[in-house]
């Protein structure tokens, strides 16, 4: 709710606050929960305005269901981390964001800052695909005046320090042309301890939002047992990451706040 409601007076849009029940008999309490929440909404913002939204059916299916129906433009959601047999099989925060079409901003118990997501740690790796999110990243930054971080990993092979410094130019020349400010850092480690690295400096950036590509569709148990991002969701430092699919696993999203 915290980090909603801010991200809802930069942008000037409206927060529904959705909660989900397994059959209808719980909807009449359910309604009255979630009414409850929205008027507690004000907690957090005089401006915004709160609507409560009630579903029957599954989680995993009717968050991005019900952003679908709604036209929501971003799925702010809440992680307790990795408890049991999630460590397996994935988180249930994964599994809800493989299953949507728009972007979301994954929180644990940290709210956000007073200046928002001023400083975004974007790490760029090997896949094509992570140079989706640069235009996700550019705008948020033109809310919050923020400056992006890219870091990537540090490859001997001469063919694949080339694809790295191909992705770094093209960041930069992309945020250039937006005037949004930006650093490169290139890891002391290569792309199998790039996660470390990462997590690492999103704590000396004193990074608001770590920003990553979903690519664990599809593979429950990822590349090495754990999808790298379940890890850096559940991160310890608990900074908010934002995330969203690759575009042929999304059709039809621009992933445009305008």
């Amino acid at each position: 709710m915290n980090h909603a409601a801010a991200l809802a007076e930069r942008m000037g849009a409206t927060v529904d606050i959705l909660h989900i029940v397994s059959k209808a008999a719980d909807l009449p309490e359910a309604r009255t929960k979630v009414a409850m929440e929205a008027a507690r909404g004000k907690k957090w913002s005089k401006t915004v305005e709160f609507r409560p939204q009630v579903r029957v059916g599954s989680v995993y299916e009717e968050i991005g269901n019900t952003a679908s129906e709604l036209g929501a433009e971003l799925i702010i959601m809440g992680t307790h981390g990795m408890r049991g047999m999630q460590f397996i099989t994935g988180s249930r925060a994964l599994r809800v964001i493989t299953n949507g079409k728009v972007p979301f901003v994954v929180v644990q118990e940290r709210n956000i800052g007073p200046e928002g997501y001023n400083d975004i740690l974007v790490p760029m790796d090997l896949q094509q695909e992570t140079r989706e999110k640069l235009a996700l990243v550019a705008d948020m930054a033109k809310y919050f005046d923020s400056r992006a971080h890219i870091i990537t990993p540090r490859e001997t092979d001469e063919f694949l320090r080339k694809q790295l410094s191909n992705n770094i130019r093209f960041a930069e020349n992309f945020f250039s042309e937006r005037g949004i400010p930006m650093d490169v850092t290139i890891a002391e480690v290569d792309s199998g301890h790039f996660v470390s690295a990462v997590l690492d400096h999103a704590q000396k950036t004193n990074a608001d939002l770590i920003a990553i590509m979903n690519l664990s569709r599809g593979n429950i148990f990822g590349v090495l047992g754990v999808p790298y991002e379940q890890e850096v969701i559940t991160n310890q430092a608990m900074i908010p990451v934002m995330l969203m699919n690759p575009r042929e696993s999304a059709a039809g999203s621009s992933w445009s706040f305008q």
